[in-house]
């Protein structure tokens, strides 16, 4: 077997993990409707089946990054397939809500493995043209595994239940943990595991507060007891854990690496690109089943296009930002979906089909314009063994984005409508008007994206 080969299936092993990560995240978006429905929970409680989800892939990925740094990636990854497939399998016959949180859970601590790992290895094996051909060919098989998502989960839904969408992950999980335990490297380095749990307890306080404030400020009120304390704990221990891991040898984070202009403004680019991204894919799915009245299969095809159009886009732009840089097309890419999210500030009761499939489509081009050449960027810009602590800190960012832009949605949302609804709006009216409200932000949040991305990669003056 050719050296190049190895590498293509250590590569695909590695993409692999993304793939079922977004296939799981696109359905289980779709399947928030009917997952309130059928458990009986409100809108801002079933965000949390996203929510806890992304938290705890979250704050283990600095963990499991540094795993990956001292034990063997095959046992690694292996674990991370079979606790992903366990999560996926028991969620999938979960009753009721409590226990399909727990069970996320699980889900999310292998998804945590694979995700703090996998652009290490990507950007380990590959170089220069052909990394960011490697890295857009990753966002490609990201966005088939969304493109993939929102048909087959409406498909699932529409023919069976909601509980089905979880299966498919369930047998390409188990096929990756074996080709993970064949293929991935076996060698273990042979350094002392020292691991910053103080640190990372100050981490997990300081997220799970500012993230619980976030989602549930509408609800107990901006100025309440509860959201005070929580401010006064995200606050406290924010600042315990910068402080503790600029001061020990081995830090959870390594802010040494924050002086890089692309890598700390890029990372920040990333995060808030995600932010303005779920202004409107935490959104939708709801305008088209609760308020257009279409059913799971027809609301999977009209979120189709957006994966579509990034699937094609991601690999080509990842290969051009590795022969041309990443400058103009991390440009390109926010204000492409900035103008998305003003057509979706258009979108009432009588929006045409072929509207909602151009606004989708608009805005997987402009996503995929922007993620292969901003991770290229990102992961080229410091030193090659460096390279695992870069990829854990780009997952961080891009998961950060995600738990920030699904609660900031939420709460934007729902403290609107209910504005609205208290002054005698009809449910359909405050809907529409808090819905186009939010996509606002969401065209605020890419605004400030474009601003991150052109400090990032604006040319040193010589």
């Amino acid at each position: 077997m050719t050296g190049r080969k190895i590498k293509w299936e250590m590569f695909t092993v590695a993409a692999v993990g993304n793939f079922i990560a977004m296939l799981d995240s696109t359905t289980v978006n779709l399947a928030l409707y009917p997952m309130s429905v059928d458990l009986q929970v409100t809108m801002d409680k079933i965000q949390w089946v996203m929510i806890a989800y992304m938290l705890v892939l979250t704050v283990f990925l600095p963990f499991f990054g540094k795993l990956g740094d001292i034990f063997p990636k095959n046992k690694l990854y292996t674990t991370g397939y079979t606790l992903f497939a366990a999560g996926a399998l028991l969620s999938m016959l979960a009753d009721n809500f409590s226990l399909l949180i727990t069970y996320r859970c699980l889900e999310a601590l292998g998804a945590s493995i694979m995700l703090s790992n996998a652009q290490a290895i990507i950007a380990g094996i590959f170089k220069k043209e052909r990394r960011g051909k490697a890295l857009g060919l990753n966002g490609c098989l990201i966005a088939i595994g969304g493109m993939s998502g929102p048909a087959l989960g409406g498909i699932l839904i529409h023919y069976l239940n909601w509980h089905w969408v979880f299966f498919p992950c369930i047998p390409i999980a188990i096929i990756g943990a074996i080709y993970s335990w064949k293929l991935l490297p076996k060698y273990v380095k042979t350094q002392i595991f020292k691991f910053d749990y103080k640190g990372f307890l100050y981490f997990t306080l300081c997220l799970f507060a500012l993230l619980l404030a976030i989602s549930q400020g509408h609800k107990w009120g901006w100025t309440s007891v509860q959201i005070i304390i929580l401010g006064f704990i995200t606050l406290i221990f924010g600042g315990l854990f910068y402080f503790r891991d600029m001061k020990i040898k081995y830090p959870l984070i390594n802010f040494s690496m924050f002086k890089i202009k692309p890598f700390t403004f890029g990372n920040a680019a990333v995060m808030t690109s995600y932010m303005a991204m779920y202004t409107n894919s935490i959104l939708l799915p709801f305008y088209l089943q609760d308020i257009r009245q279409m059913d799971a299969l027809l609301a999977g095809c009209l979120i189709l296009p957006y994966s579509v159009t990034l699937s094609v886009t991601a690999p080509i732009c990842g290969r051009l930002s590795g022969k041309y840089g990443s400058r103009y097309l991390t440009l390109a890419g926010p204000i492409v979906y900035i103008i998305a999210l003003i057509i979706f500030t258009t979108f009432n009761l009588q929006t045409p089909i072929w509207e909602i499939i151009f606004a989708s489509g608009v805005m997987g081009i402009g996503n995929g314009l922007f993620q292969s050449p901003s991770n290229n960027a990102i992961m080229t810009s410091v030193r090659k063994e460096e390279l695992g602590i870069a990829s854990g800190i780009l997952a961080l960012s891009r998961n950060m984005g995600n738990i920030l832009g699904v609660a900031v949605t939420i709460s934007i949302f729902e403290t609107f409508r209910m504005i609205f609804t208290s002054v005698g709006k009809t449910y359909n009216t405050a809907f529409l008007e808090s819905y186009h409200i939010t996509m606002g932000f969401g065209i605020l949040f890419g605004i400030i994206c474009l601003i991150f991305a052109y400090i990032a990669y604006k040319p040193e003056k010589i």
